[in-house]
């Protein structure tokens, strides 16, 4: 079957001066994918972590061709240096595909091979060589999209994870530091939003950072899990068109030049038929992003009023509250917390769905996981440190509020229902009333 040429978007006209568009170093390919997948989403080169993930998978598996002789090294060191500038992010145009496309990231790994196949040849020209580099024959050597894609996948999501990883723990030190601030103070507790018994203010942070901590570590076990990867595998995990010992020369590179603990999985039908570890990374996600939004809930409803709610908390003021009535002011950093959480719950069940709809040797969603997640952690990172930072580290508790509030205490009765016996404290409680 022949494939069609893809058609070029028509240009638009413009009075603004225009940047000048770099030459396209990627081929026919990702020009199909372009026309095939035009979108309105994120691109591959919007994810620059992905895009050196990529690019040094590229590099890590030229040089285990080169050592494994089945790739030249003029070629294997052309395709290296190449791969080096689009992971210090020099090429960045060079990347216009959909990050969500059809046939499973294929098209991301022919716009890789493409760009670094181009550029190795413009380098080997410059040294005065006409040596031709081909997408597939060479930067493409021993390898498939069905390897490649998940192994570029996985370290670009472990190094997307760490920001989020350093906010929750910048949340957790935040409302660590409250709870010190407002150790001794007692404030009533409340179930079903009535009245109950009392506890401290730093009770109630040192719980909040508690959960916070025990869903940043959940995030952390579970990207610790993309550490096995699949390299190697080629098409369908078989290792066909792989020379035996690539997968462990290949890695042993990619670490080099990553920094990062790469190890192989340890059944490679199993690591590209099945994307359960990137469902545990969205629920990690969507149970952080619920345990912050529930916080952020709290605070705000402890400082409704101030004069007509709980008023028990103040929270910083960051902006005008109302356009039409003045001095109101709104308790805007934990909305915003509590719609990222929405959010990411969303985008993790958009990886369910997907992980789920893999078909028997290989599941063709990784694109829409991987967007997913740069989502969901994306969502993390800036609700746990706009949350820290603009809300948890500036607020107050109001301790005249917190003593008015008190008398609603019902530890009396509950101490007398001990004693006295719980018909006993009833009474006492509607003569109270």
């Amino acid at each position: 079957m022949t494939v069609p040429s893809a058609s070029q978007p028509p240009e638009r006209r413009s009075s603004a001066p225009q940047a000048p568009v770099p030459v396209p170093l990627y081929g026919e390919q990702t020009r199909l994918a372009l026309a095939n997948f035009p979108g309105r989403g994120r691109r591959f080169g919007d994810v620059p972590e992905f895009v050196r993930a990529y690019a040094l998978t590229k590099a890590a598996a030229a040089l285990a061709n080169v050592r494994l002789g089945v790739l030249d090294e003029e070629r294997g060191d052309a395709i290296v240096r190449a791969a080096r500038e689009a992971a210090e992010g020099r090429h960045a145009a060079q990347f216009p595909t959909a990050l969500v496309q059809g046939g499973g990231g294929t098209s991301t790994n022919m716009n890789v091979n493409e760009v670094l196949a181009a550029r190795a040849g413009q380098l080997l020209a410059a040294r005065g060589s006409a040596t031709v580099v081909h997408p597939n024959d060479h930067v493409n050597r021993s390898q498939s999209t069905n390897d490649t894609y998940p192994t570029a996948m996985a370290l670009a999501l472990r190094e997307l994870a760490g920001p989020a990883l350093a906010a929750l723990e910048r949340l957790e030190v935040s409302l660590a530091a409250k709870a010190a601030e407002f150790d001794a103070v007692r404030r009533l507790g409340r179930t079903c939003l009535q009245d109950a018994v009392p506890l401290t203010v730093g009770q109630t942070h040192r719980a909040q950072a508690a959960a916070v901590r025990r869903n940043r570590e959940a995030l952390r076990e579970s990207v610790e899990a993309l550490r096995a990867v699949p390299l190697g595998g080629t098409a369908v995990g078989s290792g066909v068109g792989a020379p035996a010992g690539f997968t462990a020369a290949a890695l042993a590179r990619l670490a080099a030049l990553t920094g990062r603990d790469v190890i192989p999985a340890d059944d490679f039908f199993d690591a590209l038929a099945h994307l359960d570890p990137y469902a545990a990374i969205a629920d990690a996600c969507a149970r952080t992003g619920e345990v912050m939004a529930k916080i952020a809930g709290d605070l705000r409803l402890l400082s409704s009023g101030p004069v007509g709610g709980l008023g028990e908390v103040t929270l910083p003021a960051r902006q005008a509250g109302s356009s039409i009535m003045p001095g109101k002011v709104n308790p805007v950093i934990p909305e915003l917390v509590m719609q990222l959480g929405y959010r990411v719950r969303g985008a993790a069940s958009t990886v369910h769905l997907a992980v789920a709809a893999g078909e028997l040797e290989l599941n063709i969603m990784e694109p829409v996981i991987l967007d997913a997640l740069v989502t969901a952690l994306g969502d993390v990172a800036d609700a746990a440190d706009t949350f820290a930072v603009g809300c948890v580290d500036g607020l107050r508790w109001n301790e005249e509020a917190l003593a008015r509030n008190l008398r609603g205490s019902l530890q009396g009765l509950v101490e007398t229902a001990g004693s006295e016996g719980y018909e006993q404290a009833t009474r006492a409680a509607r003569a109270a009333r």
